[in-house]
């Protein structure tokens, strides 16, 4: 066989492998959550034998996970049903079950290391729910919504909606709205029971975080999906619209021509499945694990929900993409790179800011930059930015958050895909470009900036 052929013949069958491999995987019983937001500092261990790293919002959850929070950071979780779970400043948890029964029913189990996290339990029946923090577990079954604050010696459990028991060498205990049980972890867990609880300095911006998804969750989507997380995102920071021969399709607020959804993004390796597309946009989640992106003439890029949602996707699907565009592509390193390798082409996310700030969006950012709820009419501003191109405005922020570490850097060759790992030198390889630098091909201006939003 000639060499060229068999270089073909090589490249194709590893192709056919990827993806076979990949659609088994999504077609498991392996589940994966979102991590929806990540406010300041918070590192995520994927489980993929590489530790901590710094977390960004979209990355795929999966079974062994961890996550933590140092300084004033602060992250969410969000589950198929709406259920979440937040930690904030000082806290860690891990997931040591996160998969589907025969039944078809969702098993997760969450451990609180240390710390304070919030859970907002929807009370999908039949799945199975647990919290566990030091020798105590809560299986819920019904909706709550509940704080656990641990340290060494004790643990702290209020609840400020609904009913859950807790049950613990010391024996069995029920918790009640308002109420909150305190267990002395030194002393076999003895509890004590209290008709109050006490108010922490992170209730307030969990609180808000609930009245953000009652408030989006259902707008506009009722019909789009069965699954909620990522649906209010998609309600906030952009538009559900009707076209003939299309069907239903959505586009984000705050972007024009030129605009293509992988402008901003990495990649995150991750066992049984190799290399996952994460989006960087708030919203980026759903229209990355199901559906397809097309390009619409006289519209621009535009994701499609479909109708086909018993699995997920490790890659995201495009269709009709214009001529000359790039489709993206995982890196082609000799042996897997087990860090999420970033790639930026687009407009880079606003700093954080203070409460009250004012940030300058600028089109084509995609709701990079604006906190949730941060803007009072996200589809009118998206108007105006259209025609003006950039634009001050004040947003609301949550307070300033230490930084995270910076990650060290790993290069890509922006034409072919192929990297190599970080060798102790910040310089790059002969030939090579930092992961974030353009690469050679990019999506042509659409005809247009996109439909108007409709209300």
């Amino acid at each position: 066989m000639p060499k060229r052929a068999l270089v073909t013949f090589a490249v194709t069958l590893l192709f056919v492998v990827s993806f076979l491999t990949l659609q088994a995987f999504a077609d498991s019983q392996v589940r994966i959550v979102r991590l929806s937001t990540v406010d300041g500092s918070v590192q995520i261990d994927r489980a993929v034998g590489e530790g901590f790293e710094k977390a960004m919002a979209n990355l795929p959850i999966t079974q062994g996970a961890k996550l933590r929070a140092e300084g004033e950071g602060r992250a969410e979780i969000e589950f198929e049903d709406r259920s979440t779970v937040r930690i904030v400043s000082r806290s860690a948890v891990d997931f040591p079950l996160l998969s589907l029964r025969d039944s078809g029913a969702r098993a997760t189990t969450v451990h609180v290391q240390e710390g304070t996290i919030y859970v907002t339990f929807a009370g999908k029946k039949d799945d199975e729910f647990a919290v566990s923090f030091g020798r105590e577990t809560i299986h819920l079954t019904e909706p709550v919504h509940f704080r656990v604050e641990m340290n060494d010696t004790t643990a702290v459990l209020a609840v400020f909606k609904g009913d859950l028991t807790v049950e613990g060498p010391a024996g069995k205990v029920d918790v009640s709205k308002k109420q909150s049980v305190t267990f002395d972890l030194a002393d076999s867990d003895r509890f004590k029971l209290s008709k109050n609880l006490a108010e922490l300095p992170f209730d307030e911006w969990d609180k808000k975080q609930d009245q953000y998804h009652d408030a989006y969750l259902a707008r506009n989507s009722s019909n789009i999906s069965p699954y909620a997380y990522g649906m209010s995102d998609l309600n906030y920071y952009g538009n559900f619209f009707n076209l003939a021969g299309y069907g239903t399709l959505w586009q984000p607020y705050f972007i024009g021509a030129g605009w293509d959804p992988f402008m901003s993004g990495a990649w995150a390796w991750y066992p049984g499945s190799g290399y996952m597309w994460v989006s960087s946009y708030p919203w980026g989640w759903m229209p990355y694990r199901y559906g397809s992106w097309l390009f619409v003439p006289s519209y621009g890029w535009a994701w499609q929900p479909g109708s086909t949602w018993n699995s997920w996707g490790a890659m995201p699907v495009v269709r009709n993409a214009p001529p000359n565009f790039a489709t993206p592509r995982p890196p082609a390193f000799n042996a897997p790179v087990r860090n999420t390798l970033m790639v930026n082409r687009g407009i880079n996310a606003p700093a954080a800011g203070f409460s009250g700030s004012k940030v300058v969006l600028r089109t084509n950012s995609a709701g990079l930059g604006v906190p949730r709820g941060g803007i009072r009419n996200p589809a009118q501003v998206s108007q105006e930015l259209t025609q003006r191109g950039s634009m001050t405005v004040h947003v609301q922020r949550p307070p300033a958050a230490t930084p995270p570490r910076s990650a060290s850097p790993v290069w890509v060759n922006p034409s072919s895909g192929q990297g190599y790992p970080p060798s102790g030198s910040a310089s790059a390889p002969s030939g090579m470009a930092p992961v974030s630098s353009r690469p050679a091909a990019s999506a042509p201006a659409p005809r247009s900036a996109g439909p108007s939003p409709r209300r």
